[in-house]
């Protein structure tokens, strides 16, 4: 078996609390529990010596002509792992019963089923857990030829097999060996409980059996909320679901990605923790999930960005920070695991993550627009905290930031930091006028329109004849493809076309857009990274909503071509084609959505003989560019 298999070559299941990556091999090689943001029990795709794993799989030799293939049932987050050989078909289900519960649980399973559809085949299983990232020794305590329990610090895992699936200890671990023939079928579940909890009840196949067909109709059943219909119904269906396995249940927060310390370039130190919930990416989130018919989902995260903003509980003095865990606490300090080798000798691995302290000031607007998007800001409280927010905005947006890349480089004048604040005062006005809420609107509207002004500019680059990254360069920024969307200018402005066209020429490589250029911008680390499966979707949207239509639809189909097996996307796509970076990356799914809604509601307008441009009668950008001490109005507000 491949040490360190492909990122791609996993696909997740979850409960809504937790998520493990399984292998095309049949290995898990991450898990954390109870929690996303746990210590792991496994994470050989870490170290694959002492990360730990849990395999479970056919047992024939190598060069004995088996073919590997990993799919989900349909619509659902059940995953099968199927192995084709001459002596027969074996298959694994995996999968995890769904905790859709407001309070978070002690208790997670991860249920293993094996079964032969064709002839005769071998299976092996080995479960060899590593508590606390590979730190923490553990007691083995076998319990029975079916059942054995890992006890760590914290934290034990249960371990229980159906019959005709012995256990035998192996050191500190267990393994087992046993053979199926067509049509039957055998199971082991994995449980772990925090605090002592009580090993569960024996499982039995039938048991078992009602479980998947449990989470099947879970899933089918949450996934009928769904409004979409259009062209690439699977692809969204299946970001969808992803994107619910990434939130966790109890407090409806989204982490950015199931795992942590996977590189950005092999053997690179761009390797950063990923569980846990940023504020930009949930924000922008909510109307997608809105436009897809999830207002739960929408609102359950609105209501825990409310909690943080009247809370104010931050590492700096800031009414916001940029991340936290999944709990709301904003502490996530960064710690190097040294023991561990990394993802291919990709080093080092970083547990926590030391940007939450950063300031970054777009994901005031972010937060402001996801606030105001649902209409229920009205409320006093949340109206209120939103405020007092806007007021500290207006005496701190005109000041440099670490901007939305988190770059370790220094602060900078950046463009889509003054375009977000912007949005931020921006839907504040709309709000207050729409709730008849009070507000300091005139401090407000002054804010806004300097902010306006000094974007139009500085953030302009006549030479370029673009917007840029910062005041003091001359580079690119595919973050600026978001300047349409939130209103700041049309999308077929001359000015907005005139920086698409400069971002063609140096960002797009084949439809794959890189964030900026670390060589041109330093941004305080060593080596380079892969294009940003984000940004190619932003720009995919952004080309659809400026009429591009032939050249939006050829760069999204070729994306698609990116995701694995599975339908999952990683964070960038490296010189090979290959995934890099954590993994599955919930913004990248997240914006694979709104660029096929984009992509249809556009196609479906051109169909009709429309034209959609949603910014077409405003002025264009260039008309407003005048003198600093004039004071054009901006376009969009109130």
């Amino acid at each position: 078996m491949n040490a360190y298999p492909p990122i791609a070559d996993h696909g997740m299941i979850g409960d809504l609390q937790t998520a493990a990556l399984v292998s095309s091999g049949g290995r898990i090689d991450w898990w954390c529990t109870p929690r996303f943001d746990s210590p792991s029990l496994f994470a050989s795709l870490l170290d694959s010596e002492r990360g730990g794993h849990c395999h479970l799989g056919v047992d024939l030799p190598s060069g004995s002509g088996t073919t590997v293939r990993q799919l989900y049932l349909s619509d659902t987050a059940i995953l099968v792992t199927r192995f084709m050989a001459p002596e027969g078909v074996g298959e694994v289900a995996d999968f995890m019963p769904p905790l859709d519960s407001p309070a978070p649980q002690d208790r997670h399973s991860l249920i293993r089923v094996a079964r032969v559809v064709r002839g005769t085949m071998p299976f092996s299983f080995a479960c060899r857990p590593r508590f606390d990232y590979g730190r923490a020794p553990h007691v083995l305590a076998p319990a029975g030829e079916h059942a054995a329990v890992f006890r760590g610090p914290g934290t034990d895992l249960h371990v229980q097999s159906t019959t005709g699936f012995a256990l035998r200890p192996d050191g500190d671990d267990v393994v087992s060996r046993f053979t199926l023939s067509a049509g039957e079928a055998a199971a082991v579940v994995l449980t772990s409980t925090t605090g002592g909890g009580s090993a569960p009840p024996p499982p039995s196949l039938e048991g078992i059996t009602d479980d998947l067909e449990a989470c099947r109709s879970f899933w089918l059943s949450w996934l009928r909320s769904c409004t979409y219909h259009g062209r690439w119904q699977d692809m969204v269906n299946r970001s969808a679901i992803t994107l619910k396995l990434l939130t966790y249940a109890p407090t409806g927060a989204p982490i950015a990605a199931a795992t942590m310390g996977l590189p950005e370039q092999i053997g690179g130190e761009r390797n950063w923790d990923y569980r846990y919930t940023w504020v930009r990416d949930g924000s922008l989130s909510v109307r997608a999930l809105i436009d897809l018919g999830f207002h739960e989902e929408a609102h359950a995260f609105r209501r825990w960005l409310r909690d943080r903003i009247e809370v104010r509980e931050t590492v700096r003095e800031d009414p916001l920070q940029i991340m936290y865990r999944v709990d709301g606490d904003p502490y996530l300090t960064e710690e190097v695991l040294d023991h561990f080798e990394g993802y291919r000798g990709s080093h080092p691995v970083r547990a926590g993550n030391a940007a939450a302290d950063q300031l970054q000031l777009d994901i005031y607007g972010e937060a402001s627009d996801a606030l105001i998007v649902g209409g229920d800001v009205g409320a006093i409280r949340g109206w209120q905290a939103l405020s007092d927010v806007l007021d500290w905005l207006a005496d701190h947006w005109d000041q440099p930031d670490e901007g939305i890349w988190e770059t370790r480089g220094g602060r900078q004048d950046f463009t889509y930091s003054r375009l977000m604040t912007w949005v931020a005062f921006d839907r504040g006005i709309r709000a207050a006028r729409t709730f008849s809420r009070p507000g300091d609107t005139a401090r407000w509207t002054a804010a806004r329109d300097a902010v306006f002004r000094q974007i139009v500019e500085r953030g302009w680059h006549e030479k370029r004849q673009a917007f840029v990254q910062h005041y003091d360069t001359d580079v690119l920024d595919a973050s600026l493809l978001l300047m349409p969307r939130v209103g700041f200018l049309s999308p077929r402005d001359p000015d907005w076309l005139s920086t698409l066209d400069a971002m063609d020429g140096e960002l797009v490589s084949d439809s794959l857009v890189y964030r900026y250029d670390p060589a041109a911008s330093p941004d305080g680390l060593r080596g380079s990274e892969g294009t940003f499966n984000l940004c190619s979707f932003f720009y995919v949207e952004a080309l659809a909503r400026s009429g591009r239509l032939a050249q939006a639809r050829y760069a999204f189909d070729k994306m698609l071509t990116y995701a694995n097996p599975v339908g999952l996307f990683a964070e960038e796509i490296g010189p090979s084609g290959e995934q890099l970076g954590n993994f599955p990356q919930a913004f990248t799914h997240l914006a694979l959505v709104t660029a096929a809604m984009a992509l249809d509601e556009e196609l479906a307008g051109a169909a009709a003989g429309g034209r959609r441009d949603g910014g077409r009668h405003r002025p264009a950008i260039r008309d407003l560019r005048v003198p600093a001490e004039s004071t054009p109005a901006s376009p969009g507000s109130g």
